[in-house]
């Protein structure tokens, strides 16, 4: 509960979501959470963390409580305290049994853990500026060798997510969140395709959309991409592209320049009255598997019935097997994840079947077979090379050619 001089301050969760569409997937846990404050209430609250301690969050920090404000990682209401940590980390679930693969944690420093007391209120802010009242219900300690470990499949700090889990502090803060204000991004980053879920269901509601597939990307469109949601597009009524656009790898493609390689894409290529795109305020934490279920989980939320799930899913370097991602839902049952998992076989273009195939069904040797790494891809964008019109459409190598030689004009920032 949060306070002040005058008493409680008070809030229905669900209040600014009352009138949200459930025709689609319900919510994990059955309640679309809202933690936004707005009108008096929200400028009380405010104005009171003006006067708290004041805690700077990072960019993994920043997408996380943009996602917990909106409701996208119902039913959180904030960051885990030690009873869910300890589960979701080693059963992979909440407290309560629900299911949920990621600790969503707030890290700080042992001095910074010491200045602040169980029960106290703090300000969360982004420079200086305040976002959130947070109640630290609780601190606790942790093991990162154990979440390295069960959550990463690795402890090697090579792992960019084991190596971001290492760098945090030692001390974690547990504790519901009260949000006055979203990160800069959310109004400077494509602020017209940052839909929360409470939009993107009524937008599928107003399409008449009752069976809606998500898929997640983190890259560029590519005709196995495409081959894939259109296949998918068969069986639902809708396709909502929800591409990544929180903190990746310094070597991904940058998101301003996927996000027009998807828009060049949709336009020429898909129907528009069956595809909505919006973009996925999410940092990426490689956890292969367990980010495959945290993905769906959140996709439930926007409102989707379907989840894609390709192979190595939010993989990186060769720590998780090709399918991992998409046996690990075999550990549940369907009502528990809640939403359809759709599991691609590997795809490609084979020069002998003219076509986008798989391995289920093309019969040709790899050597008719036409795919690129993620290093290959990046080499010839650098070098201004058109990609092979069989891996991609000429309308996303031009777009991606375009933004990476307009990055490289750019003059360095200056660092003061």
């Amino acid at each position: 509960m949060l306070y002040n001089e005058e008493g409680t301050y008070h809030m229905t969760l669900n209040d600014v979501n009352a009138n949200v569409p459930l025709d689609t997937a319900p919510p994990h846990g059955g309640i679309l959470i809202n933690r936004m404050l707005r009108g008096e209430l929200r400028q009380a609250v405010q104005e009171r963390g003006q006067k708290l301690f004041k805690l700077e969050l990072n960019a993994m920090n920043l997408s996380d409580l943009e996602l917990i404000a909106v409701g996208a990682m119902s039913p959180l209401t904030g960051f885990m305290g030690e009873a869910d940590y300890n589960r979701v980390v080693g059963e992979m679930r909440l407290s309560n049994g629900l299911v949920w693969s990621i600790p969503v944690s707030l890290a700080v420093s042992m001095e910074t853990a010491e200045a602040i007391a169980s029960g106290q209120e703090i300000a969360l802010c982004e420079k200086g500026n305040v976002l959130a009242v947070m109640e630290v219900a609780e601190k606790y300690t942790y093991d990162k060798a154990r979440e390295a470990q069960l959550v990463y499949g690795t402890t090697e700090e090579v792992h960019p997510g084991v190596a971001r889990l290492y760098r945090q502090g030692d001390v974690l803060l547990g504790g519901e969140i009260w949000v006055v204000e979203l990160p800069a991004a959310a109004n400077i980053e494509f602020p017209e395709l940052r839909h929360t879920p409470a939009q993107a269901r009524r937008m599928f509601a107003r399409r008449g959309w009752r069976r809606v597939v998500g898929f997640q990307t983190r890259n560029p469109i590519h005709r196995a991409h495409e081959y894939i949601q259109k296949a998918a597009l068969e069986i639902v009524d809708g396709l909502f592209l929800h591409p990544l656009v929180g903190e990746t790898k310094a070597d991904d493609i940058p998101a301003d320049v996927r996000i027009a390689s998807y828009q060049a894409i949709l336009r020429d290529y898909y129907p528009a009255d069956s595809v909505l795109l919006g973009v996925f305020p999410a940092a990426m934490r490689y956890a292969g598997p367990r980010e495959a279920i945290f993905h769906a989980i959140i996709r439930k939320n926007y409102g989707c019935t379907h989840f894609i799930v390709g192979r190595d899913h939010a993989g990186v370097g060769k720590y998780y097997g090709t399918y991992d991602a998409q046996r690990i839902f075999n550990n549940f049952k369907k009502e528990e994840i809640g939403i359809e998992i759709l599991p691609f076989d590997y795809t490609f273009y084979c020069k002998k079947c003219g076509m986008v195939v798989s391995a289920k069904t093309c019969p040709h040797d790899q050597e008719n077979w036409v795919f690129l790494s993620g290093s290959q891809v990046r080499q010839m964008l650098e070098r201004g090379e058109m990609l092979p019109e069989e891996f991609t459409r000429p309308e996303v190598s031009k777009v991606l050619i375009d933004g990476m030689r307009a990055r490289k004009q750019q003059p360095p920032e200056d660092e003061g």
